[in-house]
């Protein structure tokens, strides 16, 4: 899978991996990225957050954490890191937490693609995860809208200079 390669290390100012997202040219609505740093500057994952609202709360949550991110250790139960800031900026600060894993393959290009639904206590969100070949980690999170086999096809590869410093 092309699309699930590492680039070089060669620009230190933004992710040492690909960020697999749904290009903003194909989303209605506003965008915004947040960039996790480590404590050593690097990064520990970016999440895409897609606005339908009007300005009245994301729509979709897509993040990618690396191998090593802290944002990927979870306690029993707890939901993971990109359900909570969908959670937070929408104002919803009822506790929520996974009551449900399931894997199912789902077909993304030639080959399959083993996908971990996850149920989340509040049932406005869904929630689905996969590992890249690369070890990043992909969830996307959405509110009040089911996540349908037909969004992993629209997941591509950002360019990498939407994360560089200016």
């Amino acid at each position: 899978m092309s699309f699930l390669r590492r680039r070089s290390a060669a620009t230190p100012t933004g992710p040492d991996f690909d960020v697999l997202a749904m290009d903003p040219g194909d989303w209605p609505g506003d965008l915004g990225a947040g960039l996790l740093p480590g404590t050593d500057g690097s990064c520990q994952g970016i999440y895409l957050r897609y606005d339908l609202f009007g300005g009245r709360g994301p729509a979709m949550l897509i993040g990618n954490l690396p191998e090593g991110s802290p944002a990927r250790e979870l306690e029993e139960g707890q939901v993971p890191f990109e359900v909570a800031q969908l959670l937070a900026a929408l104002g919803n600060d009822e506790p929520a937490e996974v009551v449900d894993v399931e894997q199912i393959p789902v077909m993304l290009g030639d080959g399959p693609l083993i996908v971990r639904r996850i149920k989340i206590s509040e049932s406005r969100v869904a929630c689905a995860q996969f590992d890249r070949s690369d070890g990043v980690q992909v969830t996307i999170a959405t509110w009040d809208r089911p996540i349908s086999e037909d969004l992993y096809q629209l997941l591509k590869p950002l360019p990498a200079d939407m994360f560089q410093a200016e």
